[in-house]
């Protein structure tokens, strides 16, 4: 048995971790960094990285089909599905091969490919066993992420299963995807894998798709998905799976259905259930995530978590600033925290940009608002684009003018949106993008006139 003494052990290696372990040790604050699977988390190995790469080839070959449209012939669009997933796993590799260099060999800061784990305190120190090293630390971070659900469907545990983690793996275009679930991973992996030639079945377990939104976004989502040629069931009720063959078979309360392959993207665990929590008392909410205050220190001093593991927003950016709110901590004044503005996207066609309050989340705020629109129909830069899918909305506070929310479900949405995110962020007023000339055409253009149908309500 090795035994070390560090300040600070960060389990987990993703993308609040990985900076965190850089700042403290180029500090010179003595740190060790513990992760079992793959530096940088979700993001880089199986999530952001290799899913975009693989939604960029699935968009170009669906713009090609649309070419004739723009007076453009291209005879036929062939999906070479092996180098399509094999570029995604380049992508992966080579962001995996930096991650992993940066670390090696170096004394600070320590890395311990190995599972870290929890084992009480001793004389105001945490013990964390990590395959054959016992190591003590002064404080602590968790960084260990998240995992996909099982959903408890009987005979899932007799099938194969794809997931969000293990999809970059396939070399073979599945034959009949059957996905499970109508949310952000589903609806990006469905439209993509329909895109790239596979029939795609999406059985959504409530009464519309991407359930968080608005229901015009899910309307729009879902005509978009259904003219790309997926079937979608709605208020699907899986009673229990079997094998049917080589495929699969999913029992609904009326009917069947038959796939060759089964994507279960029905929502995600926090990865607390191994990590010897319960020898320090960490305090978890019921679905597993630890519970954190706006600084992401737990009921246990000295006792930090970031990422999804602390609930509340799960993506990326927010993993990363997770980091900066503790790098603030531990080398700053303390004062930054989690009370942010959190945007997110989804990747669809028309890709979703969204920040702050939905429509909906609006209403039953019961604050005055207005709402302001533009449909893309009516954007010129959308029509010259041939990309009038969606529409952008803004959410106005009806007493100070101010932006309460927007939603960008078009042509670029995710980055349509960071307008919004910035006029949010500095307390910005429907004044400042009415004054305000925007060039022309532009798809922010038509994030001006949503505000100024706003102002005008």
């Amino acid at each position: 048995m090795i035994e070390i003494t560090t300040e600070t052990a960060i389990i987990g290696g993703g993308q609040a971790g990985v900076p965190l372990a850089r700042a403290l040790a180029a500090a010179s604050r003595p740190v060790a960094l513990i992760e079992s699977m793959h530096l940088g988390g979700s993001c880089v190995n199986f999530g952001c990285t290799p899913s975009k790469a693989v939604i960029a080839s699935a968009r170009l070959a669906a713009d090609a089909r649309r070419a004739a449209t723009m007076g453009i012939r291209i005879p036929t669009v062939e999906i070479d599905f092996l180098a399509v997933m094999d570029r995604a796993r380049d992508l992966v590799a080579r962001s995996k091969g930096e991650l992993d260099a940066s670390f090696a060999g170096t004394e600070n800061p320590r890395f311990l490919a190995e599972h870290g784990r929890l084992d009480g305190q001793e004389e105001g120190l945490f013990r964390i066993r990590a395959g054959q090293t016992l190591m003590r630390a002064r404080r602590v971070v968790l960084n260990t992420g998240t995992r996909t659900a099982q959903p408890a469907i009987p005979g899932l545990d007799q099938v194969p299963v794809i997931n969000a983690e293990n999809w970059i793996a396939l070399r073979e275009p599945p034959r009949h995807l059957l996905i499970l679930g109508g949310s952000y991973i589903a609806l990006e992996m469905a439209q993509s894998f329909r895109r790239l030639g596979c029939a795609v079945t999406v059985l959504q377990k409530g009464g519309q798709l991407a359930e968080r939104e608005d229901p015009d976004v899910a309307a729009v989502l879902h005509a978009a998905i259904e003219r790309d040629g997926c079937r979608v069931h709605l208020n699907a009720d899986v009673q229990r799976i079997e094998p049917a063959g080589p495929g699969v078979r999913l029992h609904l309360s009326s009917g069947s259905v038959e796939g060759t392959h089964l994507f279960v993207a029905t929502g995600r665990r926090p990865n607390t259930d191994e990590l010897g929590l319960e020898t320090v008392g960490v305090q978890l909410d019921e679905q597993g995530h630890v519970l954190v205050n706006n600084h992401l220190g737990t009921n246990v001093p000295n006792l930090w978590a970031a990422g999804d593991i602390r609930g509340g927003p799960a993506f990326t950016h927010t993993a990363y600033d997770d980091f900066r709110v503790l790098q603030s901590q531990f080398l700053g004044d303390g004062s930054d925290s989690r009370c942010r503005i959190v945007p997110y996207a989804m990747f669809t066609d028309p890709e979703l940009g969204r920040v702050g309050l939905s429509e909906a989340e609006a209403r039953k705020a019961g604050k005055p608002f207005k709402v302001g629109r533009q449909n893309m129909t009516d954007s010129g830069k959308a029509r010259e684009l041939g990309k009038t899918d969606g529409f952008i909305k803004v959410i106005v506070d009806a007493e100070t003018d101010t932006i309460l929310g927007a939603t960008a479900l078009c042509e670029q949405g995710a980055e349509v949106v960071q307008l919004f995110v910035e006029l949010m962020n500095t307390g910005g007023t429907v004044a400042m993008v009415r004054d305000a000339i925007h060039i022309h055409p532009t798809l922010a253009e038509a994030a001006k006139n949503a505000v100024l149908a706003a102002s005008s309500d």
